[in-house]
């Protein structure tokens, strides 16, 4: 059985689709100054490779190239691309590790990061690997795979909030609840990804879409969720209420978040965890949801149809 898997939220995958649908750029130019250091898998410190890192390793075995950085192993086709990945994978991990106060200096595993640039082998990847055939992307037990695009400068922040899960997974384990990894992930690669062009000199502002009032979902429906709720539309509000709740909760106080988020990895309920963390604030989810109903849905306006 496959560890659990998270997946893209429906604009991720739209546009990891739209990815897959451009054509591969060759690149046979040798890496340039400053590029990761390649190395043999066997070189590699953390060389043990999942079952579904197998899959994707089989899929045209001697193009792939790896290499490895402080927290990652790579595994990729060229390395012009697995350098940005590798430079934007480790600022997240620094920027999530400072936040929630963990030190992983010590570890000895890494986490390995699976880079496609070509359609038709992350077709066939999905193919052998039983994935639905709209996936852009995954994370499965502590690895990730992705598609990147050579063609793309700009590639968005759907890296950041894949990184998020990998890094959550590491820290937390997979107890965390879908609500919480979505919703942290979501406000992450926001707030982090905007960060991050605004050190390279670019206008970025994190974004926080508001839930609009009639697609509300109660707390008590969005945190008990095990699962995706069927239909796109609805699928959307749940990764916007999500991020909405995160955000609210770490405004309050961001070391009652923390408290909050380490007893949830554990398997704690939320009404049970909620009163642990926050209990001079919120000493019930109903007490809760009075003030966040409000923050979810401020702001909303719907979009201008033309």
């Amino acid at each position: 059985m496959l560890p659990r898997m998270t997946r893209c939220k429906p604009t991720a995958v739209i546009l990891s689709l739209c990815l897959l649908c451009a054509t591969a750029q060759a690149a046979d130019a040798p890496p340039a100054p400053g590029s990761l250091p390649e190395l043999q898998l066997s070189q590699l410190s953390d060389h043990a490779i999942s079952p579904l890192g197998e899959a994707a390793l089989a899929i045209n075995p001697t193009q792939w190239k790896h290499a490895e950085t402080a927290n990652f192993v790579y595994h990729f086709i060229d390395n012009f691309i697995a350098t940005p990945v590798s430079v934007e994978a480790e600022f997240y991990y620094s920027a999530i590790a400072k936040e929630l106060d963990r030190d992983t200096s010590h570890w000895e595993r890494k986490s390995h990061i699976y880079i496609f640039e070509k359609a038709e082998d992350w077709k066939a990847f999905q193919k052998n690997s039983h994935l639905e055939p709209w996936t852009g992307g995954i994370h499965s037990g502590g690895d990730l795979f992705i598609v990147r695009n050579p063609q793309f400068r700009f590639k968005g922040r759907a890296l950041g909030h894949e990184v998020a899960h990998l890094v959550l997974y590491r820290f937390f384990g997979n107890g965390i609840p879908l609500w919480l990894n979505e919703g942290y992930a979501e406000d992450v690669s926001s707030r982090f990804y905007a960060s991050f062009m605004r050190a390279r000199n670019y206008d970025s502002k994190p974004v926080s879409p508001s839930v609009a009032p009639v697609d509300y979902i109660p707390l008590g429906t969005l945190t008990g969720a095990p699962t995706y709720p069927p239909g796109e539309n609805q699928v959307f509000t749940f990764y916007t209420e999500s991020q909405r709740l995160v955000r609210f909760l770490m405004g309050v106080d961001a070391h009652c978040f923390q408290a909050f988020l380490d007893d949830l990895s554990k398997g704690a309920r939320f009404e049970t965890a909620l009163p642990r963390a926050y209990g001079g604030r919120f000493m019930s989810l109903d007490t809760l949801e009075q003030e966040f109903k409000n923050y979810a849905t401020k702001d909303y306006a719907p979009p201008i149809s033309h």
